[in-house]
């Protein structure tokens, strides 16, 4: 054959081959567009849209309670945080718990004495106590004036993960941080849906369930649900309160923090970058009625009980040194080195959590997100400039200025600039509920009695001063004797929607009632009822509304309740 005919009968081969891999290319393209492409989507669908029995919208304290309470009772469960540390004012704000006089005692669910007594034990498997320590039965890490429980924020977190493993483990807990509530929609009286924006991400997920629970800090899932809802200041014609403002003011709101964490290591220069705002902080004479004694950044403060003039002192690593007085370094202590073995902390750890860094210049509440911003912004600032203060010009008991050895401790915090991930909140907004507690139900004062008001349908117990922070109104404290109170069922349900409970700070108070709801314990006991309050509902196909508003359906509940450890009554006690 020919060369050129070889050659041509060569190239027809190739070409033909082409061809035909090129019309099989074209087939196998289409087969898996057909049959790939659509699982595909599914999957990522799936991943967007998450379905459950209760949806806990707030990693909270009560968040964080709740989520146990509902997975405990057999729920699917989604929890939500839009940090990434769950637990709120014990780990993320970093304010070891307020508690009442017989915390060691009563006046508490069993899980959050479960909680308690796990933090202790977290510290007696992996610190290297004292012979001492280890054995004290109440140990106080911290050994804090303000707390039988003062302790690092990763102990508290590392408890609450270890609390809700299993049921994550189990697939029962779907747990997804650093999500904000975003958008819901509703049909009629009931929420159908919440979609959260995932911080880590640019994407978003939409979660279903049969109840949703806002257990935010600021109760955010009430205007996205156009749950009806309060903020502020109620006025005393409304309330009928002893200590309700003359006029309401809905943006009269309490002060927030930026807590931080600083240990003190003599001889060395910790000093810190002066904070853009500080001439600002440092000059400041806070304008509050009655009248702040002087300077914010002092060691003179209004005393919370009779707004006098308290003076406290700063001494860090006192050791036995122990002189009369309010030492701040001791306060919040969440590190007490007497506690640990030789060397094991070269100094103490405080806690910063007290009058000199409450920012009071903007409501979060009322305030649009850009202002929202500034205001956090303006509060770290003040947080900053309290440290810098200490560390330069504060008065020394000895004469001199400032301790240069005052270190911020960005480890005990998880954060890049050593200020707590989230301010401390202190006030939430609250809905307008079936039921809400008034002065007139637990303040002593108003009482004129030894107890309480009794509710029929109580799911838990609390105790707390009423202890109002100065606001952004310019009220400066308000702190009066309560009695021991009960938790009123419903407190916890909404004056209209259907399937929806309020699961922490933001339940049927009122401005001054929330002083005394508003403690770590009593958060709990929230958060928990809620949870359980969800399970119950789902499990017996009646609403929250419609058990409340049956004898014996309350009844049923309050068996659930107390067969899971619930408090629902107080024993005879004295007056916080």
């Amino acid at each position: 054959m020919p060369l050129a005919r070889r050659k041509l009968l060569r190239w027809g081969f190739i070409v033909l081959t082409l061809v035909s891999y090129l019309k099989y290319a074209m087939r196998r393209r289409d087969f898996l567009r057909q049959s790939v492409s659509v699982p595909v989507a599914a999957l990522f669908a799936k991943a967007a849209e998450i379905e459950c029995d209760v949806a806990v919208i707030g990693g909270s304290v009560g968040g964080s309670a709740a989520a146990l309470a509902a997975v405990r009772n057999g729920m699917r469960v989604v929890l939500t945080e839009s940090t990434d540390w769950l637990g709120g004012q014990l780990t993320s704000q970093a304010v070891p718990p307020d508690e009442h006089p017989w915390i060691e005692q009563f006046g508490c669910t069993a899980s959050y004495r479960t909680y308690r007594n796990a933090v202790r034990d977290y510290y007696r498997a992996h610190y290297p106590l004292t012979e001492a320590a280890r054995e004290r039965l109440n140990l106080n890490p911290g050994n804090g004036g303000v707390s039988r429980l003062t302790h690092e924020p990763r102990v508290s977190l590392a408890v609450i993960e270890n609390m809700l493993a299993p049921y994550q483990s189990s697939g029962a807990l779907t747990i997804l941080l650093e999500h904000v509530p975003e958008s819901a929609t509703t049909a009629g009286d009931r929420v159908t849906s919440v979609t959260l924006r995932d911080l880590r991400r640019t994407r978003t997920r939409t979660v279903t369930a049969k109840y949703f629970l806002d257990a935010t800090e600021l109760g955010d899932l009430l205007p996205l649900t156009k749950t009806e809802f309060v903020t502020g200041a109620e006025s005393r014609a409304q309330t009928g309160e002893a200590h309700a403002a003359e006029v309401a003011e809905p943006a009269n709101n309490q002060s927030f923090t930026f807590c931080f964490a600083m240990d003190h290591l003599e001889g060395e220069d910790h000093t810190i970058d002066k904070p853009d705002d500080y001439a600002k902080w440092r000059s400041y004479v806070p304008a509050l009625t009655p009248p702040w004694p002087g300077r914010l950044l002092s060691w003179v403060a209004s005393e919370p009980k009779t707004l006098k003039s308290r003076d406290a002192f700063f001494e860090p690593n006192p050791g036995e040194n122990v002189r009369t007085g309010l030492n701040l370094w001791t306060y919040r202590r969440i590190v007490d080195r007497a506690n640990f073995t030789l060397a094991t902390y070269a100094s103490d750890i405080s806690l910063v959590n007290w009058p000199q860094n409450d920012y009071w210049l903007g409501d979060l509440l009322t305030a649009r997100p850009e202002q929202q911003k500034e205001y956090q912004r303006q509060s770290k600032q003040l947080s900053l400039s309290l440290l810098y203060w200490m560390q330069t010009e504060a008065p020394r008991l000895d004469g001199r200025q400032g301790w240069k050895g005052l270190r911020l401790r960005k480890d005990m915090v998880g954060t890049e600039d050593g200020l707590a991930k989230a301010a401390y909140i202190r006030e939430s907004r609250r809905i307008r509920a079936v039921f809400t507690v008034l002065e007139p139900h637990v303040g002593a004062q108003m009482r004129g009695r030894a107890e309480a008001a009794a509710f029929d349908d109580s799911v838990g117990v609390g105790s707390y001063r009423i202890d109002l922070h100065p606001t952004a109104g310019g009220t400066n404290y308000i702190d009066v004797s309560s009695l021991p109170f009960q938790i009123p069922l419903g407190a916890l349900i909404p004056i209209r929607v259907e399937n929806l409970l309020a699961a922490c700070k933001n339940i049927g108070t009122t401005h001054i009632t929330n002083g005394c709801y508003r403690l770590h314990p009593v958060e709990w006991n929230i958060g928990e009822a809620a949870g359980a309050v969800a399970a119950q509902a789902v499990r017996i196909k009646q609403s929250p509304r419609a058990i409340h508003a049956s004898k014996k359906l309350v009844e049923d509940l309050q068996t659930t309740l107390r067969k899971q450890g619930f408090e629902l009554s107080w024993p005879k006690v004295h007056p916080v």
